[in-house]
């Protein structure tokens, strides 16, 4: 497993969506009241991309007649088919015996806590001369 940093976490407040690129494949993060969620943005039923799916509930009933929407913000439901999908594991809830997103680990980390990768761009001295600015190459 490797860590990437995809964004800022003011970038991706509570209520908010976006997708990042990491190590070719495209993920959908959500903020659902400050819970994280990471899911592989390609739904494995018809391949549309999850990320523009309604986050919801589930509905629950006792009986004919009686229904409520339970668990709110738990679940994302496929634009295309609406697929459900449960956020925190990306378990399928219409064929959850051979149907599942790919969900990954996601967290808020302070930036004193991240490592500094090994690349290093290439920097040049920059001076001011009478009114010109002059880059020294080596």
């Amino acid at each position: 497993m490797s860590r990437h940093v995809v964004c800022s976490a003011d970038e991706l407040p509570p209520g908010s969506r976006r997708t990042a690129f990491v190590d070719g494949r495209e993920i959908a993060l959500f903020n659902v009241d400050g819970r994280l969620h990471a899911l592989l943005n390609r739904c494995p039923h018809g391949g549309a991309r999850i990320c523009t799916g309604v986050v919801t509930g589930i509905a629950q009933s006792s009986g004919p007649g009686d229904y409520r929407l339970e668990r709110h913000g738990e679940f994302l439901r496929c634009p295309w088919h609406g697929w459900e999908f449960e956020l925190a594991t990306g378990q399928s809830w219409c064929d959850p015996r051979t149907t599942r997103l790919r969900s990954y680990d996601v967290k808020r980390e302070p930036g004193a806590s991240l490592v500094k990768g090994p690349y290093v761009a290439e920097r040049f001295p920059v001076v001011i001369e009478n009114d010109y600015v002059v880059v020294e190459t080596r």
